[in-house]
């Protein structure tokens, strides 16, 4: 009865492997990816790169797991496991208001894993626009919506400390600078409860950025960034009129000199959609790349990724929800320095 168990057991994990595989075959055609969608083997995986993290010391990951929207609905709970086996040791997530349950969801991973993670939460302290002017009530009220989302973030994701915070999506240079904030995160971090105070943006960053270098005050920055220069989260391209990465390349530089770790976001969002829809063109950004990694048979995705980690960012942040995209973005993260003459980060 037992060996007739083992073999009833064994047939139906083939079958449920079949059946995971199937999708990644009929959309791609291609039989390896299949393989790989069904049995998850990070087998022949490169090796990750690490980077140093600014003021945090901690040795990251290049390719940061981007949580929030993979795990609101748990779509990517079980790309966590082998993410982590594959050698990625930062997951960044965010609060339960905008990413429903992706906290909550992490929270289980973390049950095993706490201490082998650089684990980052934020959420934004308001509805503050870029060019509005900071009283003390509004800093301190700012400081207060920020403080308490922190707490929920704490429950939701079942730990007592978090590495990082982050302001979420800031825009507003008098908000990086206030010292209601910093006052709030020094009180959090003072009971155990975070580390290091960080922010996010994709409007205004370039302000941003060199506000969080003056206050001395941050240690993380993840900045929407592409190889054509800022992404602007409102027309869902590069900004009109940005320099191009390498131009700015003196902005990232002083960020990082100031213990700041850079991580990228929205690197390759600008290549997806569809051209009929006037958004989305996968050749957008051809022109900043050297031949070799043009030639290198990488995807379009894969050469922004590698493109901006060898050119002053420390780690990418990707949202991933299927095992090729996880698949991808890891080669591009770990082969990045590969196409060109020399790493410039």
């Amino acid at each position: 009865m037992s060996k007739f168990k083992v073999k009833r057991r064994s047939l139906l994990q083939s079958i449920s492997m079949l059946v995971a595989g199937g999708g990644a075959l009929l959309k791609t055609g291609n039989l390896q990816a299949a393989v790989e969608q069904a049995t998850r083997s990070i087998a022949g995986w490169p090796g990750m790169e690490y980077r140093k993290l600014g003021k945090t010391n901690f040795e990251g990951s290049r390719l940061v797991f981007g949580c929030g929207a993979a795990l609101s609905r748990g779509q990517a709970n079980d790309l966590l496991e082998p993410a982590f086996e594959s050698g990625i040791n930062v997951f960044d997530v965010g609060y339960s208001g905008y990413y429903r349950a992706a906290e909550r969801n992490l929270g289980r991973f973390l049950k095993q894993h706490r201490d082998d993670v650089l684990l980052i939460s934020k959420a934004p302290a308001g509805d503050i626009k870029a060019g509005q002017t900071l009283n003390t009530a509004q800093a301190r009220q700012a400081a207060t919506v920020w403080t308490k989302y922190m707490e929920g973030s704490l429950r939701e994701l079942q730990v007592e400390h978090m590495d990082a915070y982050y302001l979420m999506a800031v825009n507003n240079v008098d908000l990086v600078r206030s010292e209601e904030i910093h006052r709030a995160f020094e009180h959090a971090k003072a009971a155990g409860k975070v580390s290091h105070l960080g922010l996010s943006t994709h409007e205004n960053a370039e302000a941003v950025l060199l506000s969080a270098v003056e206050t001395g005050s941050y240690s993380l920055a993840q900045i929407a960034i592409t190889p054509d220069g800022w992404y602007d989260w409102n027309s869902r391209k590069t900004l009109e009129g940005s320099p191009d990465m390498l131009s700015l390349r003196p902005v990232l530089d002083k960020a990082r000199n100031a213990g700041i770790g850079l991580i990228g976001m929205k690197a390759g969002r600008h290549l997806a959609g569809r051209r009929i829809t006037g958004w989305g063109s996968p050749d957008a950004f051809d022109g900043y790349y050297p031949e070799n990694l043009m030639n290198s048979g990488l995807t379009a995705f894969q050469r922004s990724y590698a493109y901006v980690l060898a050119n002053g960012l420390d780690a990418v942040n990707s949202d991933m929800q299927q095992w090729q995209h996880l698949k991808e973005n890891f080669i591009a993260a770990t082969t990045a320095q590969t196409h060109f003459f020399q790493e410039t980060v």
